[in-house]
């Protein structure tokens, strides 16, 4: 087993959507992701309708990465909704992926799984070309 199966499998557990309230829906979009370390950490996405709190998937994980053990840099990123990524969806967000480059500059780096099955990923830096806070750190 590779470390995207392990990723993914990790992930998978997890995805269970559902009505928490009549404003909110969760685990609707599942991620895994590995850490400086080598250890794994996963997330769900949680959103209400009122706007203010909505916590994507990737954005969980890294923050429970964080919460447990202190790492902010990321080697690997998968996240998706029913089934792996398959060359359509999967990449986060602009919001987490702003987030992942605040979180460690050298998060750049990380591989983000884009094709399971063929093993693509695109790194973090080429989603976020030119980006803004480098002038900052």
């Amino acid at each position: 087993m590779d470390i995207w199966e392990k990723l993914y499998n990790e992930a998978k557990v997890l995805y269970n959507p559902h009505e928490v309230s009549p404003f909110v829906y969760a685990e609707h979009v599942v991620c895994a992701l590995e850490a400086e370390d080598g250890q794994i950490y996963t997330g769900y996405c949680f959103e209400a309708t009122c706007g203010v709190f909505h916590l994507c998937a990737e954005r969980a994980a890294a923050f429970n990465m964080y919460q447990q053990s202190k790492q902010t840099k990321i080697k690997r990123i998968i996240a998706f909704r029913d089934e792996a990524p398959s060359g359509v969806g999967g990449m986060p967000c602009g919001a987490c992926r702003e987030f992942l480059m605040q979180l460690n500059i050298e998060n750049a780096a990380t591989e983000v799984m884009v094709d399971y099955t063929k093993r693509e990923t695109i790194t973090l830096n080429e989603l976020m070309p030119n980006w803004w806070g480098t002038t900052r750190v």
